[in-house]
C-alpha cells in the first residue's frame, strides 16, 4: 500500500490496541492519565486557547459541510471525469483515511483512555459504605440550608433571579487550582472556556457545556442563564485533566465552586447539587427528604431548574432547522450510546451519579 493509505491505518492500529491495553491494564490508563496526558493538555489547550472562537466547533462545522457538499461533488466527479475516476476517488479516499485518523487518535489520547483509569471514590473514598436514606436526606437539608443562606447574599435582577456579576473566566480557573490542593490531578494550566457559536443546537440537545477531545477545548451554551455557567465551566474544564466520568466532573465542579472565595461561585455549585439530590429524592420516593422540600426559599424557586431564558424558545423560533425534539432525541441517545461503549453501564446516568460522590464526600 502507498504511503499515504499505510501511515494513517498504522496509526489507527496503534491507537486501537492503546485501547485495548487501556481496557486490559487499569495501571497503564492511570499512569497516561496522570503522568502523559497532562503534558499533551497543557501544550495543546494553551495552543487553541489562543484563538477567540472554538477551533473544535469550526471543525466540526466544516466536517458537516464536507459531508453535504463534499459527497454530492464526489459524484459528480466521478460521473463526469471518466479518464481521471481513479485519481479522484483515490484522493478522496486518502482525505478520509486521513481524517478518520485524526479523529480515533485524539478520540483515544483525549477521552477513550480516560474512561479505563481508577474511579474516582476509589481513589479518594476507598472506606465508603451504602448510603442510606436517612444520609441523602441530611444532605438535601445541608444543601437546602446553604443555598438558602447564599441565595440572599447573591446579585439579582427586576424579576429576584440570580444574575452572575463576576469574571467568571478568571475564577474559574483559580477556584479548579484551589482544588487542585487535594485532588492533585486538577494542578496545571488551564485555558479560558469557550461560547459556542451554535449555542441555539446546543439548547436543542439540552446541553450546557461539551468537551471538544480533537482540539483539547471546553465549550459552554452562551445561551443559557448564567446561573449555571460557574459550575459547568468547571465542569468542561475537569475533563481537560483527564476527568472524563461525568459524575466525576460534575463533583469536582461541586467542590471547585463551593471552594471558591467568590460567592455568586459557591452559589451555582451549591445550586447544581441540590438539583441532582432533587431529583435523587424524588425518583426514590424519600419521604422524609420529600418533606424538606418546604424549606426551599422563594429565592432559590427563582433560581433552580433554570436552563434557558423563559421566552427563549419563542424569541429564537426562526433558528430551528431540526424539529427540537428529534435534535434532543438523537442527542441523549448518542451520549447514552458512547458512555456505555467506553464502560459505564448507567450511560446518561452517570450524570447524576454525582449524588452518590456526595454522599461519600459528606458521610466518609
Amino acid at each position: 500500500m502507498k504511503k499515504r493509505y499505510s501511515i494513517p491505518l498504522s496509526v489507527i492500529a496503534i491507537m486501537i490496541i492503546l485501547n485495548v491495553i487501556a481496557r486490559l491494564c487499569r495501571p497503564f490508563a492511570d499512569f497516561y492519565v496522570t503522568k502523559i496526558f497532562p503534558y499533551i493538555s497543557s501544550a495543546i489547550s494553551f495552543v487553541t486557547g489562543l484563538l477567540p472562537f472554538s477551533l473544535g466547533e469550526m471543525l466540526t462545522v466544516t466536517a458537516i459541510a464536507l459531508v453535504i457538499i463534499g459527497v454530492p461533488l464526489l459524484l459528480i466527479l466521478l460521473i463526469f471525469r471518466r479518464g481521471k475516476r481513479l485519481k479522484t476517488a483515490a484522493c478522496a479516499g486518502t482525505l478520509t483515511v486521513w481524517i478518520l485518523c485524526y479523529i480515533v487518535t485524539t478520540e483515544t489520547m483525549n477521552c477513550f483512555i480516560m474512561y479505563q483509569c481508577t474511579p474516582l471514590a476509589e481513589k479518594y473514598f476507598p472506606d465508603a459504605h451504602e448510603h442510606t436514606d436517612e444520609e441523602i436526606t441530611q444532605l438535601y437539608g445541608i444543601l437546602i440550608d446553604k443555598c438558602n443562606e447564599l441565595a440572599v447574599q447573591v446579585p439579582r435582577d427586576e424579576n429576584d433571579q440570580f444574575v452572575l456579576t463576576c469574571d467568571f473566566q478568571t475564577e474559574a480557573k483559580t477556584a479548579m487550582k484551589r482544588a487542585g490542593i487535594i485532588y492533585s490531578q486538577l494542578n496545571g494550566y488551564y485555558p479560558n472556556a469557550k461560547p459556542i457559536q451554535f449555542s441555539y443546537f446546543m439548547s436543542q440537545t439540552d446541553t450546557t457545556g461539551i468537551y471538544l477531545p480533537y482540539t483539547l477545548e471546553a465549550n459552554y451554551n452562551d445561551d443559557m442563564v448564567r446561573t449555571n455557567l460557574p459550575s459547568t465551566v468547571c465542569h468542561e474544564l475537569s475533563h481537560l485533566k483527564g476527568i472524563i466520568q461525568e459524575d466525576e466532573a460534575n463533583f469536582l465542579s461541586f467542590i471547585a465552586t463551593t471552594g471558591s472565595d467568590n460567592i455568586e461561585f459557591q452559589y451555582s455549585g451549591y445550586l447544581d447539587a441540590l438539583e441532582y439530590v432533587d431529583i435523587a429524592v424524588c425518583r426514590n420516593d424519600i419521604g422524609p427528604a420529600l418533606e424538606l422540600t418546604g424549606s426551599i426559599s422563594q429565592e432559590v424557586r427563582n433560581d433552580w431548574f433554570r436552563f434557558l431564558p423563559e421566552t427563549y424558545w419563542e424569541d429564537n423560533s426562526e433558528k430551528e432547522i431540526i424539529p427540537t425534539e428529534a435534535v434532543s432525541e438523537a442527542s441523549t441517545t448518542f451520549i447514552d450510546t458512547n458512555i456505555k461503549m467506553n464502560g459505564r453501564e448507567e450511560g446518561i446516568r452517570t450524570y447524576s451519579l454525582m449524588v452518590n460522590l456526595l454522599l461519600d464526600y459528606y458521610f466518609q
